[in-house]
């Protein structure tokens, strides 16, 4: 399974807007990126009356759309589906790493994203995370990553990335 790590932070940390911003930092230095994105609304991918939509509502508990240039698959559930189950979903010749947004209760390592600006403080660094990113300096046994510098933060995880992954060779 390809290695997973978690951008975590409260909403409004910035965790989209860093990834979008590290994906291609990632993908120039040869990494095969793939993302899981928590939401806690109710996502829709199908719209109303599409043929799709039209499956999953006649009771097809999975659906394939398919075109040219992509494919998805949707599939109906009655509980959350857990972190690994999601993550086994990917193919592994087109994932070297998982970044995952959200899920911060899971049990994985996570680089933990906080705003000055923000009103909640800064949770405090549990085990599973490996790197504080901040837009100010805080007293952290973690190392610490400039918020406004994805540079800096792809180039930590992609030596956190062959560290991880030579150990599992």
């Amino acid at each position: 399974m390809p290695i997973m790590l978690g951008i975590t932070g409260y909403s409004g940390s910035g965790k989209t807007t860093l990834l979008e911003k590290l994906l291609p930092e990632l993908a120039h230095v040869g990494l095969k990126v793939s993302v899981i994105k928590h939401s806690h609304h109710n996502a829709q991918v199908d719209k109303e009356g599409k043929d799709s939509w039209r499956m999953k509502e006649a009771g097809a508990s999975q659906v394939i759309m398919a075109c040219d240039n992509r494919w998805a698959l949707m599939t109906e559930t009655s509980t959350p589906t857990s972190l690994h189950y999601l993550a086994q979903q990917f193919d592994p010749q087109l994932t070297d790493l998982i970044l995952v947004e959200g899920f911060k209760q899971e049990p994985i390592v996570k680089i933990l994203l906080h705003r000055q600006g923000m009103t909640k403080p800064c949770p405090p660094c549990d085990g599973y995370v490996i790197a504080l990113a901040t837009d100010y300096p805080v007293q952290t046994s973690v190392p610490m990553l400039d918020i406004n510098n994805p540079a800096q933060i792809a180039t930590f995880i992609l030596d956190w990335y062959k560290k991880v992954a030579n150990k599992e060779q």
